[in-house]
C-alpha cells in the first residue's frame, strides 16, 4: 500500500496539473499489482522526468536537489555510516559534524525509516535529495560491493558478557537494550538485505545445542551463512520477533507475524514464523517480494500444450481447477496467474487463503484462520452469498472444504483450489478418498494441473555435455531418441554463486477431465488407470516435460530426476 508521504505526493500532483485523476489512479494500480515504488511507477510509466520528481519530492520533505556528482565530500564523512546502512536504506553522507548528519537520498524518507536511521546513527538527521544514479554510484564508489565483513559485526556485538549471558550461562532472559542494540540491529539488517539481493525466498534462523544457524533457501536449495556465536540467538531472535510484531516474553508457543521493510528503495513484506524447540525459538522468514513474482501466466514457462488449454479452461463459467504439487511446487504463482487474467472490473473474484500472501487490487482475499474456528469450509458458506464469479480456496483440506467446492460449482461458480498429491490423477484418487463422490467429482471438474518447479542452468556459465548411457538410462531414454542433441550443465560462476543454476522454472502435466476421463471417474477407477488414458489422449507426465526442459537446455538431468 502506498504511504503516507506517497499519497501526499500524488496529491500534490495532481493539485498542480502534473497527474490527472485517472492517471493517479492508474500509478497507484500499477504500484499495487507490481510492488514497484510510487517513485518506480511514476518514472516508469513516463508521467514525470527524475528531475521533475525530486523537485516535488523536495517540497513535501522540506528539502533541496543537489549535484552529488559535483559535491566536494570528505572522506571522513563516509565512515558517519556502516556499509551495509547506506545500501539498505539507499543514502549517502554528505555533510556531518558533532552531533547531525546530512544524508543524500533519491526517495522519498518515511516517518518508520526517520526512526531507524536516527537509532542506528545515534544523531540528527537531515536529507538532500539527488538523482538516483548519482545516490547508487556513490554507495558502489565508497561502500564497494561488498557487505560488511560477518565477522567485524560479530566483534561490535561484544563479547559474550555484553549480549546474551555468554554462551552456556542459560540466561534465558533478554533486555531491551541488548534487543535494540546498534550491532544486533546491523546484523539483522544485513541478514535481511543478502537475502533479498540473493533472491532468498526463505530465511531460516536455527538455534542448536551448540549452534545458531542461519540458512537462506534460493531457487529451492537452501545455503548456509557464516553462524554466529550461539549466545546471539537469543538477542537475534527477539529482535526479530519485535520487529515482526510478535510478543517476545511468550516462548512457549508458535506465534505469526509480518514485516514490511524498504530494501534498496523496493517494498518487500516478509512473513514470520517462530516456533518453540529444545534448544530455543526457530524462527523462518518467508520473503514475499511481490515485484519479482511473475504473476503473468505467460511468464511461467508454460508449454503450448499446456497453456492452450488452462487458458480455455479458466475462462469458463463455472467447474473446478486443481493445481497439485508439494509445498514450494508453483501452485500459488500458477493461480495468481490465472487470477490476474481474469481480474476485471466485470468479475467478482474472492480467495480463501492461509495466510493471505500477496495483496492483489480488485480482489476480496481473506486470512483462514483455523484457530480461531474461520475455516476453509466456514469462509466458502459465506462466499456463497457474496455474489461471486471465481473463488479461489488455499488448499482442499478435507470433505466438507471439497463439498462445499463442488456445490460452489454446480451453482456457477467457478473454483481455483490445490491439493498435496505426486500427480495430476492422483488428485481424483485423493478427493475420493476423502470421502466426496465420484459422479460429484467427474461432472464438476474441468482440470488438474501437476506442477513442479526446477533450478535452471545459469546463462552465464553453461556448457554443453553429451550425456553417456547411465544418464539415459535414469531418464529412460535412448540413444536414437537423443541423436546428437547435447546436454547441458552450469560450470558455476560468481553471478550464481558457483552453484550452476539461477532461477527456476515450472514443469507440467495437464489432465484435462474430457468425457473418456470422466467416464473413468465415475467408475471409480484407479490412479494408473486414468493416467494411462490421459497419456493415450496426449498428456505429458511430469517427468516428460522435465526431459523437454532438458533438451531444450534449460536444466539438468539432475533436477529433473529430484523433482518427478
Amino acid at each position: 500500500m502506498a504511504t503516507e508521504f506517497q499519497d501526499q505526493l500524488l496529491d500534490q500532483l495532481t493539485k498542480n496539473g502534473q497527474l490527472s485523476a485517472e492517471s493517479g489512479e492508474e500509478v497507484i494500480d500499477e504500484h499495487e499489482r507490481t510492488g514497484k515504488s510510487i517513485r518506480k511507477v511514476l518514472l516508469d510509466l513516463g508521467y514525470l522526468t527524475e528531475e521533475e520528481l525530486l523537485a516535488q519530492t523536495g517540497l513535501i520533505m522540506g528539502t533541496h536537489v543537489i549535484d552529488l556528482a559535483r559535491t566536494r565530500i570528505d572522506k571522513d564523512v563516509y565512515r558517519t555510516i556502516m556499509p551495509s546502512t547506506a545500501r539498505m536504506y539507499n543514502v549517502v553522507p554528505v555533510e556531518a559534524e558533532s552531533g547531525s548528519v546530512v544524508l543524500a537520498t533519491s526517495h522519498l524518507i518515511t516517518h518508520e525509516v526517520l526512526d531507524d536511521l536516527i537509532f542506528l546513527l545515534d544523531c540528527d538527521i537531515r536529507f538532500v535529495l539527488a538523482p538516483e544514479a548519482d545516490v547508487t554510484a556513490h554507495i558502489r564508489e565508497h561502500y564497494g560491493e561488498d557487505y560488511d565483513s560477518v565477522d567485524e559485526i560479530f566483534e561490535a556485538l561484544g563479547e559474550a558478557g555484553e549480549l546474551g549471558g555468554g554462551p552456556d550461562s542459560g540466561d534465558e532472559e533478554v533486555s531491551d537494550e541488548q534487543i535494540n542494540a546498534a550491532p544486533v540491529v546491523r546484523f539483522v539488517n544485513l541478514v535481511v538485505h543478502q537475502a533479498v539481493k540473493d533472491r532468498a525466498s526463505d530465511i531460516h534462523f536455527e538455534p542448536f545445542e551448540r549452534d545458531f544457524k542461519i540458512r537462506y533457501r534460493v531457487d529451492g536449495a537452501l545455503y548456509e551463512m557464516a553462524p554466529p556465536p550461539k549466545h546471539l540467538a537469543l538477542p537475534i531472535i527477539s529482535r526479530v520477533k519485535v520487529i515482526s510484531g510478535m510478543d517476545i516474553a511468550e516462548r512457549r508457543l508458535p506465534q505469526d507475524g509480518r514485516i514490511q521493510l524498504t530494501i534498496g528503495g523496493k517494498n518487500i513484506d516478509f512473513r514470520v514464523s517462530s516456533l518453540p524447540t529444545q534448544f530455543g525459538e526457530s524462527v523462518v522468514l518467508r520473503v514475499l517480494d511481490s515485484s519479482a513474482v511473475g504473476f503473468d501466466i505467460e511468464s511461467l514457462g508454460m508449454p503450448e500444450d499446456v497453456y492452450v488449454p488452462f487458458l480455455e479452461d479458466i475462462e469458463k463459467p463455472n467447474g473446478i481447477v486443481v493445481v497439485t504439487g508439494p509445498t514450494g511446487s508453483g501452485k500459488t504463482t500458477t493461480l495468481y496467474g490465472a487470477l490476474r487474467r481474469r481480474n476485471t472490473l466485470d468479475v467478482k473474484i474472492l480467495t480463501a487463503e492461509d495466510p493471505v500472501e500477496y495483496d492483489v487490487e480488485g480482489i476480496v482475499q481473506v486470512n483462514a484462520v483455523e484457530k480461531v474456528g474461520n475455516t476453509f469450509a466456514k469462509i466458502l458458506r459465506a462466499f456463497l452469498r457474496q455474489d461471486p464469479d471465481i473463488i479461489l480456496v488455499g488448499e482442499i483440506r478435507d470433505q466438507e472444504t471439497g463439498q462445499i467446492a463442488i456445490q460452489a460449482s454446480l451453482t456457477g461458480h467457478l473454483v481455483f483450489s490445490t491439493l498435496h498429491t505426486n500427480d495430476a490423477a492422483g488428485a481424483i484418487t485423493r478427493l475420493v478418498d476423502m470421502g466426496i463422490e465420484p459422479f460429484l467429482i467427474a461432472s464438476t471438474l474441468e482440470a488438474v494441473m501437476g506442477t513442479r518447479l526446477v533450478r535452471t542452468i545459469c546463462v552465464e556459465c553453461k556448457t554443453a555435455y553429451s550425456p553417456d548411457a547411465a544418464i539415459l538410462k535414469s531418464l529412460s531414454l535412448r540413444e536414437e531418441d537423443v541423436g546428437d542433441q547435447p546436454f547441458h550443465y552450469g560450470k558455476g560462476c560468481a553471478i550464481c554463486n558457483h552453484t550452476g543454476y539461477h532461477g527456476r522454472r515450472g514443469i507440467y502435466e495437464y489432465l484435462r477431465i474430457t468425457e473418456p476421463i470422466r467416464n473413468l471417474i465415475t467408475e471409480n477407477k484407479p490412479t494408473v488407470v486414468v493416467r494411462d488414458k490421459a497419456r493415450e489422449l496426449g498428456m505429458r507426465t511430469l517427468r516428460e516435460d522435465g526431459i523437454r526442459c532438458i533438451l531444450d537446455g534449460y536444466t539438468t538431468p539432475e533436477e529433473v530426476l529430484k523433482y518427478t
